[in-house]
């Protein structure tokens, strides 16, 4: 690490000497000046994810690393909350720190340097029994309440935040000796994490905990929404595990989990919570799936491929048949999810929830699933030039109904869009946390069947 630090102090005083040519350019300065077009589509999605990835490169919070919960390029932070950083958000974010160096965007040595400025500061920032909480105070570490009693543990965001440093650990582990510093830091993060706590004496596990109001936030983790990585990290920890009767009788509630629901002639196959008939926000399909591979799993209630692929085609089905006759909708230009919205912020989704509001990472974070139908939407999106964009890739989200948009950003939405897209270009990070051994054992004990994992050569 010391001799990393010289080498840095060394370049810098050369910067300051030499021209502008041999200056390393920021991730801000490689993507400033906005294409007009590609050679390529693969080319376009190189550029697509270095720009949205700079959202927790050169847009991080600068004493943590870690992703801003918002950043607004007009500067208008109304809560003042700036300095906030997101647990969840960060958790995609770190993802997204893999596929540029993967991609090599950034060299591997300034992706190392910075993964362990994130690991260093998790490990001293609050946690309530190994558990994060929502939203961190970036320059203290310290908790900052998302609610009136959501100041403790929020176990759904620090699943996000573990499923990538998880996939940290496996691009590292055959490293050098800084890399397997950091791998072991990482261990340490994992075994510390209390799922068995967060049971609260019960078959199912709890969202919340807080050492002020305890249980009373009184959430359990029932599916179908975003959360189905906690129960296969809870399966799956080697130090505080949860019985695969929590999976079966919480997530799967029992088995009325399942459902008959075909919008579009496609299966749902799970109940979407509040949204059985039509399925729920697109980030239900991604969030859990940065890293958990859904073409490998299955179990006796649903083929999870099945589920990510048929909401995704519903929700894109959904907004070319438009029933609701939203200006722009269509073949080029869909997904729903939450974000911002004209008014405010909103779980945007076919049928009541749809408020005319696009999302682009709903469709870019569906390239897995949606491959043809994602980049017919990117290339719509990209065609709107800079009216829905800006330092940090797309804004948030836009209503040409209401003639809408606004330079904000949001964590959840902008970092998921790199993993995302690796994930359908080379499966990158579904590989490297289905190689974890711990993650393959909690599959198999929740009798989750899957198939073998491809490791990295």
């Amino acid at each position: 690490m010391w001799k990393y630090f010289c080498g840095l102090c060394a370049l810098f005083l050369l910067s300051c000497t030499s021209t502008s040519k041999e200056k390393t350019l920021s991730i801000t300065e490689q993507t400033a000046s906005r294409p007009d077009s590609f050679a390529s589509d693969s080319v376009m999605l190189d550029y697509i994810q270095k720009v949205h990835f700079n959202y927790m490169w050169d847009g991080a919070e600068q004493t943590s690393g870690l992703a801003p919960e918002r950043i607004h390029l007009d500067r208008n932070y109304p809560q003042n909350d700036s300095s906030v950083v997101t647990t969840g958000g960060s958790g995609f974010g770190i993802a997204g720190i893999l596929v540029a160096i993967d991609r090599k965007f950034i060299s591997r040595e300034e992706g190392v340097a910075r993964l362990h400025k994130i690991v260093d500061y998790l490990t001293r920032a609050d946690r309530f029994h190994g558990v994060w909480p929502h939203w961190l105070d970036g320059p203290t570490g310290k908790v900052k309440p998302f609610g009136t009693k959501d100041d403790g543990g929020d176990l759904v965001e620090s699943c996000f935040v573990m499923q990538s440093l998880l996939c940290v650990r496996q691009y590292f582990e055959n490293g050098n000796q800084e890399e397997q510093q950091l791998c072991t830091k990482i261990n340490k993060l994992w075994h510390e994490m209390e799922f068995d706590w967060y049971q609260n004496g019960k078959d199912v596990i709890y969202w919340h905990w807080s050492p002020y109001y305890g249980w009373e936030m009184n959430f359990p983790l029932e599916g179908y929404n975003e959360a189905l990585i906690v129960y296969v990290l809870a399966a799956s920890s080697p130090t505080h595990p949860v019985p695969a009767s929590a999976y079966h009788n919480g997530w799967a509630r029992g088995g009325d989990i399942k459902t008959s629901a075909t919008p579009y002639g496609l299966p749902l196959e799970l109940k979407h919570n509040g949204a059985e008939e039509l399925g729920g926000p697109l980030f239900w399909a991604h969030y859990s799936y940065i890293g958990l591979d859904p073409r490998k799993i299955k179990d006796r209630y649903a083929d999870y491929w099945n589920v990510v692929r048929n909401h995704a085609l519903s929700d894109y089905r959904y907004c070319v048949e438009n029933p609701k006759k939203y200006k722009g909708y269509g073949e080029n230009c869909w997904g729903l999810t939450a974000s911002y919205s004209v008014k405010g912020y909103a779980a945007h989704c076919p049928g009541e929830n749809d408020l005319g509001v696009i999302t682009p990472t709903a469709a870019l974070s569906s390239f897995p699933y949606t491959p043809e139908e994602s980049m017919r939407a990117l290339k719509y999106f990209y065609s709107k030039g800079d009216s829905i964009w800006g330092t940090y890739g797309f804004y948030d989200a836009f209503s040409e109904t209401d003639n809408w948009t606004v330079p904000h950003y949001l964590a959840i939405d902008q970092c998921t869009i790199a993993p995302m897209i690796e994930n359908y270009r080379s499966g990158l990070l579904w590989n490297l946390f289905m190689s974890c051994p711990e993650i393959q054992a909690g599959l198999k004990l929740s009798l989750i069947h899957i198939s073998e994992p491809t490791r990295r050569s």
